[in-house]
């Protein structure tokens, strides 16, 4: 299934009861490169009051890894927030961070959820996203007359064909769409009488 990614860092910068919302999105693919941008952020901004997070990897609705952190607010009001507003406007790999300057009025717990939640979504909505296909590579050896077979049935299912090579069979490298594999390999196999052999390389 295809699924969408933050293309590239956005800031912006929301108020609320006079307090600051400072936010940024990172395109991320790893828990430790959102750590150090949430590190930079720590002191960058020493004097802020929250340095709240979110970030999620991979497909927002099968994530790899995901993680929040309210950094002192109220339990449930800022990185839970901010980790729902990824989630439902699917933007894959992705770092959320909002650091916020108190202005002196409380806003409650229902007033937190609305003010991250809001902060997060105002940059997601300038924000780039990417469409993302996963792939695999497989290997496709047979013998040199079903080499056009071959081709026209990566083409037919959507696959690139990255590299050819000629021994005793011809071997054909492509990358497919993961969502394809199965029908792809059943077409080879009826398409060749099961003389094809078909390899996913690891």
């Amino acid at each position: 299934m295809s699924y969408t990614i933050l293309a590239a860092t956005i800031e912006s910068c929301t108020e609320e009861k006079n307090s600051e919302f400072l936010t940024f999105l990172h395109p991320v693919t790893s828990r430790e490169e959102a750590m150090a941008h949430i590190e930079h952020y720590r002191k960058q901004y020493p004097d802020a009051n929250h340095v709240c997070w979110a970030y999620v990897i991979g497909n927002t609705r099968q994530p790899q890894t995901q993680a929040f952190s309210d950094d002192g607010e109220p339990s449930g009001t800022a990185g839970k927030p901010m980790l729902h507003v990824l989630t439902e406007r699917e933007v894959g790999n992705s770092l959320a961070v909002v650091v916020r300057y108190f202005g002196g009025v409380k806003l409650g717990a229902g007033g937190l959820v609305r003010a991250y939640s809001a902060a997060v979504s105002d940059a997601v909505s300038i924000a780039s996203l990417l469409q993302v296909t996963p792939s695999v590579q497989i290997n496709v050896s047979v013998d040199f007359s079903r080499e056009t077979k071959i081709r026209h049935l990566a083409n037919q299912f959507d696959g690139k064909i990255l590299q050819v090579d000629y021994a005793t069979a011809v071997t054909l490298s492509i990358s497919l769409p993961s969502a394809q594999l199965e029908n792809f390999t059943q077409h080879v196999i009826n398409e060749t009488a099961g003389n094809a052999i078909v390899a996913i390389k690891k």
